[in-house]
Formats: C-alpha cells, structure tokens, sequence
C-alpha cells in the first residue's frame, strides 16, 4: 500500500512528467530535474503577490469545488509570504504542461490551509472579497469597542429653539468628541430666521461651549462644523423644503451621508402633522435603496386618546411605525437602564420583588423650579399630561414589568404593554387623585410669585402644576399593591425617584422601644440628580441596649465608575442613527397612557380648582391625606 507524500512535498501529478503513467525508479532523477527547472522557471511569476493572480486564474479556469476553494485561499497575503509550501506548489503547478493549464488545486489548497492563520490580509483583498465579508470590530458581541453611527446626518426643526440650543445641539457634539459620530456626519437646521450657514454654526457653536458636557476641542468641532447647514422658511414653505432637499443631496455627495437622516421635530406638537406631511411632499421621508429615513418626535404625543391616536394616523401615512422614533428623555437616563440590570442580573431582588414582599411603591418626580417661559406651552397641557402620562407611567411599567425574553424593543413592548394594560384605576378618584398650583412662597432663599401670577398665564386657569395618582396593577405579581405617582414644580427639591417600600417583618422579637425608630425596609432608585440606589434596613446601634435603627448601604455611579454617565440625549440620538428602538415608547404604550390619564382628566375637568400650595414645600395638604387614608405616607427624598 502506497504511502501519501510528506507535507509541502510536491503531489503525483505535478512531480510526474507530460504523458507518465506513474512513477518509477528510471524516473526519479528526471522528476527531480523537472521540478528544478519549473521552480527556477516560476521564480518570478510567484514573487510577491503574482501567486495569488496564478492562483485566482486558474480557479476560474478549473471552475471545480478545489478550484474555487483555491481562489479564495490565495486571498491571503500573510499566507503567501508565511508558507514556503504554497509558493512551491503553485510553482509546481504554474509550470505543468497540460494542455488545459490547470492548477493542482488540492496541493495550492492543502498549503493554503497550513498558512491561513499566520498573517492578516491586506485590505485591497478583504475588499475583494465583497458582501461576504463581515468586520469582526462591528460584532454586536464584541464589547470592548463602543457601538458607533455609521454614515448620516441629522435635520432638526425648531432649531432655535431651548430644547436644541440647551440640549440637542450639545448632545451631538459630545457624541462627535467621543468619536460615535461618523466622520462625514451632517447637522441641518430648519427654522423661521434668515441666517447663513455661518450664522447657525456661530449659534450652534455658542450653544456647546455653553451646554456640552465634555471639554472643548477645536479639532472637533472644525470637523463637525464642515457639514452644518442651515434652511430659513416657515412649515408650509414648500421652497424652503425644496432647499432642504437639495441640501440633503449635497451632503450626501460631498460627505458621504449615504442618504441616510433622521428628521428631529424639536417643534410644537400642534406643527408635528404639517412638518410630517412637507417631508412626504416632498420626498425627504422616502429613502434611497439602501439607505433609510427616519422621524424622531418629542412629547407630548397628543394631549389625550384621540388627539394622540390622529397623530399616529397622520405620522404613519409618512414613516413606517419602526421608522418612528418617540422621545422619553427618561428612558435614556443611565438608572433607567438600570432598572432592568438590577432586576433581571441579579437573583438577590426578583424573589422579593412581588406582592409578598412589597408593601407600595412610590414614583416621584419633583422640580425646584416654576413654569419659566414655557406658559404658552404649559396652561391648559399641565403636569399630568406632561409627566405623569410618559415619564411616569414608563418608569411604572419598568418597575413591574415581567422579565423580557431578550433585550430588544419588541419583547420590551410586549411586557411593558402587559402592565400597562393591567392598570388598574381607583373607584373613588376624589379619593385617591389630587391636583395643585403653586402659590407665591419662598424657594431658595428667594421670594417667588404663584403660578396664576406668571406672565402669560390666565388668573383663572385651572391648569394644574402638581398632580398625584394611585394606581394598581391587576395581576398575579401586583395584585393589591398600590402604586402612588406624583409631580410638581416648585416642590421642595430636584428629586427623580423610584421607592420600592417593604411590608414590615410579620414577627419582632424585640419590644416596641426597641423598635420605635425602625421604618419600612426599602429599596430606592435615584434617577437624578445623584444617580444611583439607595438599601434602606434596620440595625443596631451601638451601645449595651438593644436599639434598632434604620441605616442605609448606597451606591452611587460618579463613586462606582470612572466614566460620568452621558447626558439622556447623547444616547437617544445615537440609538436614533443605530436604529436602536429599545429606549423610545411605541405607539400602543403612548395609546394606552391615555386610557389611564383620560379618566382622571375627566373627572378633574368637571370637579372642583386645584388645590393650593406654597412654593418650595412638598405639595398640598390632600396628598398628604390621600396617603393617610391608607396607613401610609410620602418618603422624604
């Protein structure tokens, strides 16, 4: 039985002479001198990359399964000038010859094979290689390299306005300067002033050294200013949305956009339908093959069930409901996120995180501050409609959701649907509802005026600035645990939080003196302004007595990692351009919100005026006694 040949050596049929039928002893030294030959013969074809040209010829000479095979093994460089073995038996096989000139494949092959893993290919060959080629450093796997934008740009409208000058605009360029933002990223502003260019990269400018969160460098900023542009016209100029869409085809030509954009309504809900409806018109919202077009819309989506559900109507007549992007700036904040981690990573909180453990849960959100220059949005919206129905009701669904099946937006949706929909409503919403304005009063150290005397608000407006809700949700995990939703402007402190307060321990062994200053066990979530969680138990102090007290273990990110958090809308706008919809509301949770705030509406539109409170205290009288009714009150945060 014959004995295959060692490794790198040549095979039969390249060792073996034009018209032999095998090998003899009489035939050895002629072999020998004929490999001799061919290989001197060969030099020059297989120095540098011209084996590889041998190679890839003659796969398309041979058309067969090795031949192929060959073709894309002579693909790497590093093979070629790692392994002796391949340049010799291409060599062997450049020089036979047959008639057809084709290569022994499986020798080329088997060569190839041994050197694959010794050296990277050169670009121009991973290039060659087309659609069938993935880069390894995009992974969705691989976390040592953040996710980053690929070719795009983005066009706000209202451009002028404190949402993008304070937030926005900042927002894109710290993505820029931590280098999320592709090279040829384009910013387009749109809006009712007759600037240049310059004019919008001046205010664009001013309004990241003013509000960026990261240091300022002037190397950035001249790469992210060479792709502003700016489009004055009103909504229905259909001029000036023919510049925008000339100027979007200039970006894409001159910094290589790839027609790729996302159109920020940073507007007035009541322009949302126009503005939609101009980029249809006009063929801005309909992407080029390939590319993609997307709507990015702020709250308030609809000021109830029906307003909200025409303008779903009207957007989705424009953009597909996955191309629609829904701004909760809450739902981009980093302890948000970090619901679900400390929920779903860790074993030591979901066996206690149910109707057997938790007593109530309380959700706040409170600001220091009054109604500023917002009134002409503000009277007749009020706090209900503004937080309670997006902010509020989504960090709710966050806390009593079930466990999703995967980390992505629609098993998200479906389970905070589930939660959404099992809300439950109080009988008595006299009860269990309070409504407020702030009156005149003192806020840090300084006397401030009540709402009915801010300018531009009706000294008879009903609008209200503090509301307080409670809920419950009717399934098995909730079933009888009240949630209790509350907001305000002028209240104490700027405070976002999520208590999750435990029932008491069914058995003390210890006398009540000893237990006098011991509360409810807790577990608190800051969302802002010091993020982080907050572990409320009991302990002894110190001393010969048994006293028993509540302390607190607390982690705060600034303390835990080296990094800050980004600011909500870095990492909203990034999932904008990455197409990440985990973090943005979908239209069936916006609809559903309105099924539980319209009712309470309702029945405040036909009851009563809100209640007063001073400015700088924790909210009126009622909501105290709402909690009371219950045998409970409101944590101090």
């Amino acid at each position: 039985m014959s004995k295959n040949p060692p490794e790198g050596a040549p095979t039969e049929a390249a060792g073996t002479e034009p018209g032999a039928s095998g090998p003899g002893p009489d035939r050895a030294p002629r072999a020998k001198k004929a490999a001799s030959a061919r290989k001197t013969a060969s030099a020059a074809k297989t120095a540098g990359t011209k084996s590889a040209a041998v190679a890839k010829k003659a796969a398309g000479a041979t058309k067969s399964a090795g031949a192929a095979k060959t073709a894309g093994a002579a693909k790497t460089v590093g093979a070629k000038k790692a392994s002796p073995r391949r340049a010799k038996a291409v060599a062997a096989a450049g020089a036979d010859g047959s008639a057809s000139g084709a290569v022994d494949t499986s020798a080329v092959a088997t060569a190839d094979a041994t050197a694959a893993d010794l050296a990277p290919q050169s670009l121009a060959e991973v290039l060659e290689q087309g659609d069938g080629w993935v880069n390894p450093l995009r992974d969705p796997q691989d976390r040592r390299l953040p996710k980053i934008a690929g070719p795009s740009g983005l066009v706000i409208f209202g451009v002028t306005g404190d949402l993008s000058r304070k937030k926005l605009m900042p927002a894109v360029y710290d993505l820029a300067n931590r280098g999320l933002l592709p090279p040829g990223f384009s910013l387009v502003g749109f809006a009712r002033r007759d600037w240049e260019d310059e004019d919008f990269a001046q205010i664009v400018h001013d309004s990241v050294r003013d509000h960026a969160r990261t240091e300022f460098r002037e190397e950035v900023w001249q790469q992210l200013a060479e792709g502003m542009r700016f489009i004055p016209g009103d909504f229905d100029d259909d001029q000036a949305f023919e510049q925008l869409r000339a100027a979007v085809d200039e970006l894409d030509k001159s910094r290589g956009t790839s027609g790729n954009y996302a159109f920020y309504l940073s507007v007035p809900p009541k322009f949302f339908p126009k503005v939609v409806k101009q980029l249809k018109k006009h063929g801005l919202a309909e992407a080029p093959a390939g590319s993609w077009r997307r709507g990015v819309i702020e709250k308030p989506f609809g000021r109830d069930l029906k307003t909200a559900r025409e303008l779903n109507r009207v957007v989705h007549e424009v953009f597909d409901p996955e191309q629609v992007f829904r701004i909760d700036h809450y739902l981009g904040k980093e302890t948000v996120q970090n619901i679900l981690a400390l929920r779903f990573a860790n074993q030591m909180y979901e066996p206690i995180w149910n109707r057997s453990y938790v007593d109530h849960v309380q959700i706040t959100m409170a600001e220091d501050i009054g109604i500023g220059g917002r009134a002409g949005y503000y009277d007749g919206i009020g706090s209900a409609r503004d937080v309670i129905q997006n902010h509020l009701l989504q960090l709710m669904a966050l806390t009593a959701m079930e466990e999703p099946i995967a980390f992505d937006a629609d098993s998200l949706l479906t389970e905070k649907l589930k939660v959404l929909k099992s809300v439950k409503l109080p009988e008595n919403l006299g009860e269990h509802t309070v409504r407020g304005q702030y009156a005149a009063g003192w806020q840090g150290g300084e006397k401030v005026r009540g709402y009915l005397d801010e300018d531009g608000i009706d000294p008879g407006s009903t609008t209200d600035t503090y509301a307080a809700v409670k809920l419950e949700v009717d399934n098995r995990r909730w079933a009888g645990v009240p949630f209790y939703l509350r907001t305000g402007k002028r209240l104490g402190r700027r405070v976002t939080e999520i208590a999750v307060v435990f029932q008491r321990a069914p058995h003390s062994p210890f006398d009540s003196t000893a237990t006098e200053e011991l509360g409810a066990n807790a577990i608190v979530i800051r969302v802002q302004p010091d993020e982080g969680m907050t572990v409320r138990f009991g302990s002894k102090v110190p001393g010969t007595s048994m006293e028993i007290r509540d302390v607190s273990m607390d982690f705060a990110y600034g303390e835990s990692f080296t990094e800050s958090s980004p600011e909500a809308y870095e990492r909203l706008i990034l999932d904008v351009l990455l197409g990440d919809a985990n973090l943005f509301p979908r239209h069936q949770e916006v609809e559903e919100s309105w099924k539980i705030l319209d009712p309470i509406e309702g029945y405040w539109d036909t009851h009563g005026k809100p209640a007063q409170y001073a400015s700088g205290t924790w909210g009126p009288g009622e909501a105290d006694e709402m909690l009371a009714r219950d045998g409970r009150s409101w944590r101090r945060p």
